[in-house]
């Protein structure tokens, strides 16, 4: 299609200016006729040997010398073909007729390797958009690719994680309070049901990770008592904000063993959620120092900034830090979606 279009725009440019210069007839026809049947030719024979050599796969400087070369080669066969046929056929111009064989194949071998020329940039610059098209269309793949991995490379560091510590936690109970410990499994029955029916969502509503929570803490009173105390501040407007899977789950987590759990007399688990610039805060705050226990540097941590970076962007933000009061908050920036 490509070779139709461009030889007929050749044929139809040259026969304007012909008309118009007055210098259209037979001489003119056969003559453009020998050379858009030549160029017609050759051009797809340079197009395999393209192919044949591999050019379009080679470095920069070696497709640079191999286009030269062949055109350069195809240039000279053309303009070798031209004179002879022209001749041979008896097409040749008045004012040719006195100039040297040699001369008129040079000149012929210089218009083609210039129509060739362009012939082989346009050929080249399609192939380099559509492969730098291809490797973009590529690229975008590959990153899509590596985020899902991530992702589930989190899940699956976080999932046993939590399953453990629930575990240990109804242990503690079986002997000592039996009924209570039945109680325990059904919560964790249900914080489990929660996971694998959001085995392949991303995000969920905070209300549901708040139901998430509610259980683990739940279980988790069970071995603090008294010395764990839970506060909500929750805007209900941000019920229906999309937030990671597990992570609310995994700042609280966090906050316990690393806070409530160092303490002796237990301390106290705060959760606020609210719309500020723009941005869904959700913070956790805890009794406890950084320099108590907690590991900025945690997989839990860790991989709420991850998490937060492959789902919304550079706009979600997650920091952690001491306050007065033997404070440690917890908060977590996310973009409203709209």
């Amino acid at each position: 299609m490509f070779q139709a279009i461009g030889w007929g725009t050749f044929v139809l440019t040259n026969t304007f200016f012909a008309i118009t210069f007055d210098s259209f007839n037979t001489f003119f026809i056969g003559r453009l006729m020998i050379f858009v049947i030549l160029g017609l030719v050759f051009t797809h024979l340079m197009r395999n040997t393209i192919h044949r050599f591999n050019l379009l796969q080679r470095p920069l400087n070696a497709q640079i010398a191999g286009f030269l070369i062949v055109n350069l080669v195809y240039a000279v066969v053309i303009g070798v073909l031209d004179t002879f046929l022209t001749k041979w056929l008896n097409i040749r111009l008045d004012q040719e007729g006195d100039v040297k064989l040699s001369f008129l194949v040079m000149s012929n071998s210089f218009y083609s390797f210039l129509y060739l020329f362009i012939w082989n940039m346009i050929y080249f610059m399609f192939h380099y958009i559509n492969k730098s098209r291809k490797q973009q269309f590529d690229t975008l793949k590959l990153q899509a690719l590596v985020k899902e991995l991530e992702l589930k490379t989190i899940k699956s560091h976080i999932n046993p994680h939590f399953i453990f510590n629930a575990l240990n936690s109804i242990r503690a109970l079986i002997d000592e309070n039996p009924s209570r410990a039945r109680d325990a499994i059904t919560e964790l029955s249900n914080i489990l049901r929660s996971s694998m029916q959001a085995e392949n969502i991303e995000t969920v509503p905070l209300t549901r990770e708040l139901g998430i929570v509610r259980d683990y803490l739940a279980l988790e009173h069970i071995r603090f008592e008294d010395r764990l105390k839970v506060e909500y501040d929750i805007d209900e407007d941000t019920l229906n904000q999309p937030v990671p899977y597990m992570m609310l789950q995994t700042l609280v987590e966090n906050a316990i063993k690393h806070g409530i759990s160092k303490n002796i007399t237990g301390g106290l688990v705060k959760i606020i959620s609210d719309f500020k610039d723009d941005h869904h805060e959700l913070i956790v705050r805890n009794t406890g120092r950084l320099n108590g226990g907690i590991n900025k540097e945690g997989f839990g941590l860790q991989s709420t900034s991850s998490r937060l970076g492959l789902l919304f962007g550079p706009g979600a933000e997650f920091e952690i830090h001491d306050m007065p009061g033997n404070i440690v908050e917890a908060k977590v920036k996310i973009p409203i979606q709209n």
